[in-house]
């Protein structure tokens, strides 16, 4: 066991005190406390407090955002593993900061007690995004976090009602929302431009290896292992790379369909113009190719019924080479969406361009081009929600915690209705006949060969090692609650670890 779970358990009412020095050095600057001030009354001149709350990969681009912009200041880099926030890297944002140092802490609630710190940027596992999201909105600050905006259904209402409720803008890392290309695009489609929308298909066609087989490690001696776990269970670790691999097990990822695919499906829902949860959804397809610690799908699909729309979503982390689906006489795209419109089509990260985001493509039925997009990056979503603070205007952000609710929704609903099937294995027979109980617009007996084949291609002998048929959820969008099936409504939610609790969005 870890020493820091007896030695360093922070309770939720015994909260670090601030650094003085620190704090009377911030001070100095005459820097104000953006998000104390009135919504609609920062001064143009303020500068912005910063607290990034995480600090691997994703929390490597947020520290690269804010501190090269000169209206903030980064004050906090908080990471429950203390070897991650190195004295070279304060150094160095000290000095584009005019040598104001960031503090190395390992417990977010020391930051959100600092009333110098404005925003907080998330960038944490995906089981504490929602949490530490809520903490810091309920303390003040605006919010940065990362995609998906909560780990399932329950959170994304709470941190929703919370940004209502306190009037502060949240922002989730679903940065296509703010690309230029995209945001073209989907002004296209939704205005007409190829005729009406009524089926978008979503990809995430990205090679993911094993994980190697399941274990018993060690926790890492410097991680605060109380802290990293927060609203998740303490369990043995039982993957070989602490980091990371998370993404593969349930209790802290939500699989590539919530990793990736976060991305895909939010535009694939936008396309539509759904601003709400599906009604019915229905998935296939299991973790196949090797077996290891994962507990997640390797190969998903899931059908949506959004009543006269429909979204189908392909995950595939085996290896796919260049295949894409073609459209018309266009390749497809191996990670992005297809809007098919009455009146044509449109690609966002055609495979052809070798971008994913920065170039998207609309047709018409014979193949003729009719406008091509163009620009943006991963700054503007960073921009729009500095915009937004400034504003001090929620609705300005392109992707609140609404549509952080509904988009992270799409990815739940598939999994829950896999993980329900798990051991529901079929043949391939089997799994078209179960497709016919869901109202849809795809040709599932065409989705479901082309997954085969795949499959097949990946020396998967489905034989011996089937895909599994989740069971039809049917969603009633007034309780927000699935209709007949208990099992299914118990994954709304989970259960918590106090004191890292998401309150009921009544509660917030």
């Amino acid at each position: 066991m870890s020493p820091f779970i007896s030695r360093r358990h922070f309770m939720a009412e015994s909260l670090l005190g601030i650094t003085a020095a620190a704090a009377a050095t911030y001070a100095a600057t005459a820097t104000t406390a953006i998000a104390q001030a009135p919504a609609g009354q920062v001064a143009a001149n303020d500068k912005i407090g910063v607290a990034i709350v995480g600090t691997g990969g994703r929390g490597g681009s947020h520290i690269s955002q804010f501190r090269g912009d000169a209206k903030c200041t980064i004050l906090y880099l908080v990471d429950p593993d203390s070897t991650k926030v190195s004295n070279r890297l304060i150094d160095e944002i000290a000095a584009t900061q005019g040598d104001i140092k960031p503090q190395r802490i390992t417990d977010m609630r020391q930051a959100y007690e600092d009333k110098a710190v404005d925003i907080v940027t998330c960038a944490t596992c995906n089981h504490w995004h929602a949490l530490a999201a809520l903490w810091a909105v309920q303390a003040g600050k605006h919010v940065y976090v990362e995609k998906p905006g909560n780990h399932n259904i329950h959170e994304g209402l709470a941190l929703e009602a919370a940004s209502k409720k306190y009037n502060r803008v949240v922002q989730i890392g679903t940065q296509c929302r703010s690309i230029a290309a995209n945001a073209g695009l989907a002004k296209f489609v939704l205005e007409g431009g190829i005729g009406e929308v009524k089926f978008t298909r979503g990809l995430c066609y990205k090679r993911r290896g094993t994980i190697g087989p399941a274990g018993n490690f060690p926790i890492p001696f410097d991680v605060d292992y109380d802290l990293w776990s927060g609203p998740a269970p303490i369990k043995s670790i039982t993957r070989r790379q602490f980091h990371y691999d998370w993404h593969w097990q349930r209790l802290y990822g939500n699989g590539d369909l919530g990793n990736q695919g976060s991305h895909q499906t939010d535009i694939a829902r936008w396309f539509l113009g759904a601003d709400r949860y599906p009604q019915a959804v229905i998935t296939y397809g299991g973790r196949l190719g090797y077996v290891d610690a994962g507990d997640v799908a390797n190969t998903e699909i899931s059908v949506y019924d959004y009543g006269d729309k429909c979204m189908v979503f392909e995950t595939r982390g085996l290896e796919t080479g260049a295949t894409t689906i073609p459209v018309g006489q266009k390749p497809g795209t191996l990670v992005g969406v297809i809007a098919y419109g009455e009146k044509g089509y449109a690609i966002q990260g055609q495979a052809t361009s070798g971008q994913t985001y920065g170039y998207s493509t609309a047709y018409d039925l014979e193949g003729n081009l009719l406008r091509e997009f163009r620009g943006g990056g991963d700054g503007d979503h960073y921009r729009n929600f500095l915009e937004a603070v400034a504003k001090g205007d929620p609705s300005f952000a392109n992707a609140d915690a609404t549509c952080g609710k509904y988009s992270a929704a799409v990815s739940h609903f598939g999994n829950i209705s896999y993980y329900l099937g798990e051991t529901n294995k079929a043949s391939v027979a089997e799994i078209k006949e179960a497709l016919k109980a869901i109202k849809s617009l795809d040709d599932n007996g065409e989705t479901v060969d082309r997954t085969v084949e795949h499959l097949t291609a990946n020396k998967v002998d489905l034989a011996e090692t089937p895909m599994s048929i989740g069971p039809l959820l049917r969603f009633d969008l007034a309780t927000n609650r699935f209709i007949g099936n208990d099992a299914a409504n118990e994954m709304l939610t989970r259960d918590y670890r106090a004191p890292y609790i998401v309150p009921k969005a009544a509660d917030v």
